[in-house]
C-alpha cells in the first residue's frame, strides 16, 4: 500500500481506469480514488473505453468526467476491478497499478494491490484509506458505498458479515448518499429491461433437477426490446434466489453472434473454474466468459451445462 501510494505521490498526471462495460464497482472505485487525487492538487483523467455506459451508475461524483480517449501524456495508470489486462481496453506506454478483487487476476501491473478476500474493490480502497489515515470525503463514500452494495448483491452474498456492515455504518456516518445509490442500483430499470425481463422469465429452462436455471437470449430478442446487456443481469440474479436452484446461466447473443456468457452460483458450485475453461474469469460465485468460435446458443448451452452438471 505505502508503494502504491508514493508512487501516486511522484506522478504529474494520473488516468484512473474503469474496465470496459463498467459496472457500480468499476466506477464507484474509480469516482473515489478521482477525487482523492483531485485533492492532492494533481493532475488527473478518468477513462473507460466503453462509450455509452449505463445511465444509472451516472449519478456517481465526477461520472461527467468520464473520457473513453486515453490521454497520452500520462505518467501513471490505475485500473479499478480489471480482472484481466484485456478489461483495460488500451494498452498503456506508462507504468501501471493494479487494484482488484477477482480471483482470476494473474498481477498484470507494475504495482498490485490485489485482494481476493475482498467483496469488492471500493472495499480495498476504504482499508487503503483508513489504514492511512487518508480522510474519506461524502463523494468518496458514496462512490465506495456504490461498489459495496453491488458486488455484493444488495448484501445478499454468502460473503457478507458484521465487518461488512460495519464498514456500511462508517461510510453512511461519513456522509454516503446511500439513498441515491440503493435507487439507481437496486431498484430503478429502464423500460428495455422492464420488456426483456418477461422475455427472458418466460423462455427460462431448468435443468439438472431443478438445481440450474438457464437463460438463453438472442440478438433479436435484444433488437425487439432495445436492450443493453446490462439489461440481463436482474433475471439473471433473481432465479438464484428460486427454490433449489444453485447456478443461474446467462447466454446472450450479440451483433456478431459472439455469445456473452454470465454465471451465478451458491456455494456449490465455483463459476470461476468453468468460465476460466473458456479464458473467462471473475469471482467463485459471479463469473462471466466469451464464445467466438460460432457456437450456437443451443450449442454453447449443452457445453456449459455438461460443465455445471458434472460441478453439481
Amino acid at each position: 500500500m505505502n508503494e502504491i501510494l508514493q508512487r501516486i505521490e511522484q506522478a504529474k498526471h494520473i488516468v484512473v481506469i474503469s474496465h470496459v462495460n463498467p459496472d457500480a464497482d468499476s466506477l464507484g472505485s474509480a469516482s473515489a480514488l478521482y477525487t482523492h487525487i483531485l485533492r492532492l492538487h494533481k493532475k488527473v483523467s478518468w477513462f473507460c473505453a466503453t462509450k455509452n455506459i449505463n445511465q444509472k451508475f451516472l449519478f456517481l461524483p465526477w461520472s461527467e468526467n468520464i473520457k473513453d480517449s486515453f490521454t497520452s501524456s500520462a505518467d501513471l495508470g490505475i485500473s479499478l476491478d480489471c480482472g484481466n489486462s484485456d478489461r483495460l481496453g488500451v494498452t498503456l506506454s506508462c507504468d501501471l497499478i493494479n487494484i482488484d478483487h477477482h480471483a482470476s487476476n494473474d498481477g498484470f501491473g507494475k504495482y498490485n494491490l490485489v485482494d481476493v478476500d475482498a467483496i469488492s474493490t471500493t472495499e480495498i480502497l476504504y482499508k487503503l484509506f483508513t489504514s492511512n489515515n487518508i480522510k474519506i470525503n461524502p463523494k468518496m463514500a458514496t462512490a465506495i458505498y456504490a461498489g459495496l452494495l453491488d458486488d455484493s448483491g444488495g448484501f445478499l452474498d454468502t460473503n457478507v458479515n458484521g465487518t461488512l456492515f460495519a464498514t456500511v455504518q462508517n461510510l453512511i456516518e461519513m456522509g454516503a448518499d446511500y439513498k441515491s445509490c440503493n435507487k439507481y442500483l437496486i431498484k430503478q430499470q429502464t423500460l428495455a429491461s422492464f420488456r426483456l425481463k418477461a422475455i427472458m422469465h418466460k423462455n427460462m429452462q431448468l435443468f439438472c433437477s431443478g438445481e440450474v436455471a438457464v437463460f438463453c437470449v438472442s440478438n433479436e430478442d435484444m433488437k425487439l426490446c432495445g436492450a443493453v446487456g446490462s439489461d440481463c443481469e436482474s433475471s439473471l440474479e433473481e432465479a438464484l434466489w428460486l427454490p433449489n436452484v444453485e447456478v443461474s446461466l446467462l447466454l446472450k447473443q450479440n451483433s456478431d453472434l459472439s455469445i456473452k456468457g454470465s454465471l451465478r452460483s451458491h456455494s456449490k458450485v465455483d463459476v470461476n473454474k468453468i468460465a476460466s475453461l473458456f479464458l473467462g474469469g471473475g469471482h467463485s460465485s459471479r463469473a462471466g466468459f466469451m464464445l467466438k468460435d460460432g457456437t450456437t446458443l443451443e450449442g454453447a448451452k449443452e457445453k456449459i451445462l455438461k460443465l455445471i452438471c458434472k460441478e453439481l
